[in-house]
């Protein structure tokens, strides 16, 4: 077992690879550095194994299949997850290891938001998408996650083997902070420097295609994580809606005694009956939601358990 795993997935970052290679050598010496790319053309995995990294290979396209890959295949004690674009400097690395070594940190976040991002980032929506995922989720988990989107972080062992990864692409840096959140694993935040990518170095993030893809995601892992609020929320416009339908008819049935709106009177039955539906779906759902909690906490003891073996066995 490594005692640091940094990991560096890729695609077509010939221009920047070697720089972050040598920079994770410069400020983490004693760290394995892992270069996982993902179908490059432009000779990436041959900069980084010249620059001294162990290159392995993940041919399903997608950030979020090259970090599945990542977690399964590498055992450390600490992982550090940086970008191969260049953008993160790596003066808060040893900072950030030194909390999940140390201060017993499942998660730490690199926030980005806090320092330089907005004025470094010449895309608007980018900034703007940001923000309103920070404010979406940190609502409602009810938590206070300075950076939803950065892809600079560190993980513990037991979150990594303990992390089911779902998304493919870009949406993967919400689902680890949605389970981090609604876990209680402990996650911390350090403040990071960023710098926009340098000249003919060209991100793969779509603006709108992945924008909306981590929208969704966020709303779906909100679905499953707390179904009482979200089929709670859907009961409640139902009902919402019902009443606004009703309330007239009531209104001229007390004053005339006659009913002249069946239909409409119908259909506000049955959209109450949803509102009726979906609130005890919720609450059937939490139910799941609150066995899945204990069964991870078992999961975790596991985790822990085979963590000691692993370290007795390395020494």
């Amino acid at each position: 077992m490594d005692k640091i795993a940094v990991l560096i997935p890729c695609y077509n970052e010939a221009k920047t690879i070697e720089k972050v290679v040598n920079d994770v050598k410069k400020y983490l010496p004693k760290a394995v550095v892992y270069v996982y790319d993902n179908n490059s053309t432009d000779g990436t995995a041959e900069i980084a194994k010249n620059a001294g990294a162990v290159v392995r290979y993940e041919y399903k396209q997608g950030k979020g299949n090259v970090i599945r890959r990542m977690f399964r295949e590498i055992n450390a004690k600490c992982y550090l997850m940086i970008d191969g674009d260049d953008t993160y400097p790596l003066e808060s690395a040893e900072e950030m290891v030194d909390l999940v070594l140390n201060k017993n940190s499942d998660m730490v976040v690199g926030d980005r938001l806090s320092s330089t991002y907005f004025t470094e980032n010449k895309r608007p929506f980018h900034n703007f998408g940001n923000s309103l995922m920070r404010w979406g989720i940190n609502r409602l988990f009810k938590s206070d996650i300075k950076d939803i989107m950065t892809g600079y972080r560190a993980f513990s062992y037991e979150f990594v083997k303990t992390f089911p990864v779902f998304s493919k692409g870009f949406e993967i840096e919400t689902e680890m902070t949605i389970h981090a959140v609604n876990y209680g694993m402990q996650v911390d935040n350090v403040v990071v420097t960023y710098r926009d990518r340098p000249e003919g170095s060209v991100s793969k993030l779509n603006t709108f295609s992945d924008g909306f893809k981590v929208i969704r995601k966020m709303l779906q892992l909100y679905k499953n994580y707390k179904p009482m609020q979200f089929f709670g929320i859907m009961a409640a416009c139902f009902w919402l809606v019902a009443l606004i339908l009703m309330v007239p008819i009531f209104i001229t049935y007390f004053e005339t005694g006659l009913v002249p709106r069946f239909p409409t009177l119908i259909a506000s039955g049955f959209v109450a009956l949803a509102g009726i539906q979906s609130f005890f779906s919720g609450m059937i759902l939490q139910v799941l939601a609150a066995k899945d909690k204990r069964d991870f906490e078992y999961r975790l003891m596991r985790v822990s358990k085979n963590k000691s073996k692993t370290n007795g066995k390395s020494k």
